[in-house]
């Protein structure tokens, strides 16, 4: 058989998508061989493909080269692909549609392999909920929602004996807890969820001060489901890096929502809300447009997401539900929308999760309540994944670029 032809560096670097400095550190280490004449260099094309292969189940130590990604990590949770968002294979719009959240939470955290049962309902201990609730209600009233879920959080640890407890099953334990549990303890008044109510049934609880009728529990379970997993955001990042440490379930969670609270991820749908209410309050859209950018400076609030090609894929699936609850809301979205076309950015999931809360008479900042308690199935799911690879693998290593 004949040998296929060899490669220069720079079709090596590209095969194993690094720059060609990282190609010859590769080689100056023992892990390439080459060759040279007055051509320059040259690579086996096989060995470069075993390498790649190699690469990929293991990855090699960082040269310390500037760039972004600073690292590309595997995963089996969230694909994006051709406009589509995927959880496990599986288009997320079809998982909103058909399954309730606390099933596909419960299936993610089986792994790959395991079935979805549209039965599953996640509990949480009365006496948990007991103390979680105590320690919430002695914040101030005003206090934002997303640091009640903090609070929440920690209270459950508090409540916990187990906390300290890591592994699979730990993680898989305390997501359900607190998925369940948070929006008990936030709840507004002293109604107390159902224990059969699930996840996003309590969350509207929570929030409203009501159970949801059939149309919005169908709106609030697709939004918490389409709002479980997108690649790899700041906020599941920092969950996995505390997973990499072998933190506790809480500690995973808690580190998680340091990331998210932040106005270009977690909480990106509160200034999404203000722009809708404003323009369904009888402000014209372009010049509501114009006070958001004045007031974030960061965009246009609830438009773009640059792994999308046309509309954010949670947008498409979670925008049309909201029309069966609120048309005037719906309205100002397509008011939006219409300004914003000469743009080309479209709707993003801020702008479908800020469109859900206003046309519920929710506050202003219930789009990060609902995405945070979503994404914690997320944060938990692939902090189990994390507990498969080997400790403290996500700490790089720094450049020291300071005097001598």
């Amino acid at each position: 058989m004949t040998a296929p032809p060899r490669l220069a560096a720079a079709q090596a670097a590209a095969r194993l998508d690094v720059k060609v400095e990282t190609l010859y550190a590769y080689v100056s280490r023992g892990l390439l061989s080459r060759e040279r004449d007055a051509r320059g260099s040259t690579f086996d094309a096989l060995e470069v493909e075993a390498f790649a292969a190699r690469r990929r189940r293991s990855p090699l130590p960082q040269t310390g080269s500037p760039g972004k990604p600073l690292m590309v990590l595997d995963t089996d949770v969230a694909l994006v692909e051709d406009d589509e968002l995927y959880l496990r294979g599986i288009p997320a719009a079809r998982l909103a549609r058909e399954h309730p959240f606390d099933a596909v939470a419960a299936w993610l955290w089986g792994g790959p392999g395991a079935a979805l049962d549209d039965t599953r309902r996640l509990a949480v201990p009365p006496e948990f909920v007991s103390t979680a609730r105590g320690i919430v209600a002695s914040l101030p009233r005003a206090a934002p929602l997303l640091d009640r879920v903090v609070f929440a959080v920690r209270a459950f640890a508090i409540a916990d004996p187990l906390r300290d407890e890591i592994g699979s099953h730990a993680l898989a334990r305390v997501g359900e807890i607190l998925l369940a549990g948070v929006p008990r303890a936030l709840a507004v008044n002293a109604i107390a969820a159902a224990p059969e109510m699930t996840v996003p049934a309590a969350v509207w609880q929570a929030l409203s001060g009501a159970a949801p009728t059939a149309a919005e529990l169908t709106a609030i379970n697709a939004a918490m489901v389409l709002s479980i997993d997108h690649d790899l955001a700041a906020s599941t990042f920092a969950g996995r890096i505390a997973a990499s440490a072998r933190a506790s379930s809480y500690a995973v969670v808690t580190a998680a929502l340091g990331a998210f609270d932040s106005p270009l991820h977690g909480t990106a749908s509160t200034d999404a809300a203000r722009l809708i209410a404003a323009v369904r309050d009888g402000e014209a859209a372009d010049v509501a447009i114009r006070a958001g950018l004045r007031g974030t400076g960061r965009g246009v609030p609830g438009f773009g997401q640059p792994l999308y090609r046309a509309i954010d894929a949670r947008a498409a699936a979670l925008l049309p539900l909201v029309d069966a609850l609120d048309v005037r809301t719906t309205a100002a979205v397509a008011a939006l929308t219409e300004a914003m076309a000469p743009t080309g950015l479209q709707p993003n999931v801020d702008l479908a999760l800020g469109a859900l809360t206003v046309a519920a008479g929710m506050p202003v900042d219930a789009g990060a309540l609902v995405f945070a308690v979503a994404r914690t199935a997320g944060w938990i799911t692939h902090a189990i994944a994390e507990e498969a690879e080997p400790p403290l693998r996500l700490r790089p290593r720094g450049r020291y670029v300071g005097p001598l």
